[in-house]
Parts: structure tokens; C-alpha cells; sequence
């Protein structure tokens, strides 16, 4: 964190040669006690944090979604969310992470229960919840605090993405700790550890530049009962963000069928296909990897996230309804695919 001046989405890619041309839109210096919590835009360069790169394409995937959340962290810092608008119409959902991340970290230490990340929600974020509720969580872990409900009007169900985002930005700070020596922090309880495993498994994705063999390699690591929910991280990256060729894909596929979590990964792109469509029109990337990975069209597999929440009810609201959602998306994978 630093005092960042005059930042543009830009000078997080500018230098890395292969960024193709885009708008820049430009944010004020944050100020007050902003100022101290804006982020440097080079936290946007995983190589800094000794993650594997491939280069070429995945390295891109991975910096410019990295730099459109610290763009929107940093707008929301400089009093300017609304320019997250003004960036690539693919990159916002990484942009409302990084403000929802922001929000939460200013609602938490100001004690106002929440007011920030929901205005945020019910307004410029309203079609990017997905995104927002994975920043809440990331914002948590930047001031180092397990995610809670006391804030009003959470989605019941939505809301437990907030600990897979807690998960993704925890291993990205302790890297060592949690993908190398493979450790589990003090959570609540094993629901709570099965949806930050899925975080963690996003992680892996970028950690391992997308790379199927190296991320399938890293996932045989871990203890038996926590691959299945790394595999579903792993398949919402895949999809959401990407970073990998279509015959890539389908090594990610077979790597999947081999350790017994076929099912998994597909969860994992369904959800994140349909996080995409209610962010406004599907990126070619995501559209690509859909049938590869979830083994139907993108519109299907989005039907099964909302057939399995219908089939939830009103009342589901905890982290045990939560798994059943997911767990009801595999049986929809299961059942198209006669497995």
C-alpha cells in the first residue's frame, strides 16, 4: 500500500509489451486516510510474488485482471468508482472485486457494519455481485479478519463467495505457507475450510501460469479430502478469468478425470459462467472454454447454478446450503453427461 498519485489502469500493464491498446482512464490522488491505503499498481505483477510464468498470453490474463482490481480498489480510494466504467468491458467484474474490496476494508475499520460494500451492491455493482462478494472476502484478509455477517442485506447464498475470496487473497500474501507447505488457517468450521479451499484453488490457477500438468501436479499434493474443492477453484479460473489454450483446457479435463474430480471442475466453470453472463455479454475466452470444461453451452451450464438455487428454496442461507447449491450443480454435470 502507498500513496499512488495519479494512476491509471495503464500503468499496471504499460509494462508488459503484449498489452494490446485500450482507454486509460485516469484517478485522482486519493486523500486523507485513503492515501494510506491505495494500492502500489505494481501489486498487480505476480512475477514479483515468484509465481510460475509461462509468458505470452496466460502472464496478460493474469496482469490485467490483477491490475483491473487494483484500478477499482484504487477508485473506490480516490472517491471515483464510477470510472470503473471506463475500463475494458471484460475487465469490470475484476474492477467491482477490487472496489468491493476497498469498501469493506474502509467499512471495517470505520465500524460502519457494511453501509460502503451494499451501496456498492445496490448500485454501480448490482450486475457484478459475484465479483463484489469474492472482493469482500479479499477485503477481510487485507486487515486480517475472517469474513462475517454482521452487515445487513447480504445475498443469503452469494454471500459465502466472501470466504473463497478470503482464501484467494490469504494464499497470495502467504504463498509459502499455504500452497507450498500445503497448511489450512483456524477457520470455523469444515464448510468454511471447503469454500476457502475453492479460493484457493483460483490461486492456483494463476500461481501455476495456468498451466494443467503444474496445477493438477500441485493439487496431487494435498490431502485427498481437499482436492475436490481445489478442482472447482481451479475450473472457475479456467473459465472466469482464463489464461489457457482450448488444448490445454482439455488436459485440464483429463487431469481432473484422473483424480477422481471430473465433476468438480465442471461446477466450478458453471459458476463462474454464470457470474460472466450477469456481468453483460460473454467474453470469447469464457464462451471457448465452457463446452471444454462444463461439457455443454454456456447458457446450460448458467441453467444449472439457477435451477439448483430454485431447487434450494427461500430459506437457504448457510454454508451447508451452499455446498448443496454446488453440490446440486454436479448432479446437473452428472446427469447431462450419463456419468
Amino acid at each position: 500500500m502507498g500513496d499512488t498519485g495519479t494512476t491509471s489502469f495503464l500503468d499496471q500493464v504499460r509494462s508488459h509489451p503484449t498489452a494490446g491498446p485500450a482507454a486509460e482512464p485516469q484517478l485522482s490522488r486519493a486523500r486523507g486516510l485513503r492515501r494510506f491505503l491505495a494500492k502500489d499498481p505494481l501489486e498487480s505483477d505476480l512475477g514479483r510474488r515468484r509465481f510460475r510464468s509461462r509468458g505470452g498470453p496466460s502472464r496478460m490474463v493474469f496482469t490485467k485482471a490483477e491490475s483491473s482490481y487494483v484500478f477499482g480498489y484504487n477508485a473506490v480510494m480516490s472517491r471515483e468508482t464510477e470510472k470503473i466504467e471506463e475500463i475494458p468491458h471484460e475487465q469490470r467484474p475484476f474492477g467491482y472485486e477490487g472496489a468491493a474490496a476497498a469498501c469493506t476494508v474502509l467499512d471495517l475499520l470505520t465500524l460502519t457494519r457494511g453501509r460502503r460494500l451494499h451501496e456498492l451492491l445496490a448500485g454501480p455493482a448490482q450486475h457484478h455481485r459475484h465479483a463484489a462478494y469474492l472482493g469482500a472476502g479479499r477485503g477481510y484478509a487485507l486487515v486480517r479478519l475472517r469474513p462475517v455477517w454482521g452487515a445487513r442485506r447480504a445475498h443469503p447464498l452469494l454471500r459465502w463467495l466472501a470466504v473463497d475470496g478470503f482464501g484467494f487473497q490469504l494464499a497470495l500474501t502467504r504463498t509459502d505457507r499455504l500452497v507450498g507447505e500445503r497448511t489450512m488457517p483456524d477457520l470455523l468450521t469444515r464448510a468454511h475450510c471447503a469454500v476457502f479451499d475453492q479460493g484457493l484453488g483460483r490461486l492456483l490457477w494463476y500461481h501455476d501460469g495456468a498451466s494443467p500438468d503444474d496445477a493438477a501436479t500441485r493439487i496431487g499434493g494435498f490431502p485427498a479430502p481437499r482436492r475436490a474443492d481445489l478442482w472447482s477453484g481451479v475450473g472457475f479460473a479456467a473459465t472466469y478469468t482464463g489464461g489457457a489454450e482450448a488444448d490445454e483446457l482439455w488436459w485440464l479435463t483429463e487431469h481432473a478425470g484422473a483424480d477422481g474430480f471430473r465433476a468438480y471442475l465442471a461446477q466450478g466453470c458453471a459458476f463462474a459462467v454464470a457470474a460472466r453472463l450477469r456481468s453483460g455479454e460473454l467474453p470469447a475466452e469464457v464462451a471457448r472454454a465452457v463446452p471444454i470444461l462444463a461439457g455443454t453451452d454456456p447458457e446450460e451450464a448458467a441453467s444449472w447454478t439457477d435451477q439448483a438455487l430454485i431447487a434450494l428454496g427461500h430459506e437457504a442461507h448457510t454454508h451447508e446450503d451452499f455446498q448443496r447449491w454446488q453440490s446440486q450443480i454436479r448432479r446437473s454435470w452428472n446427469r447431462r453427461h450419463r456419468c
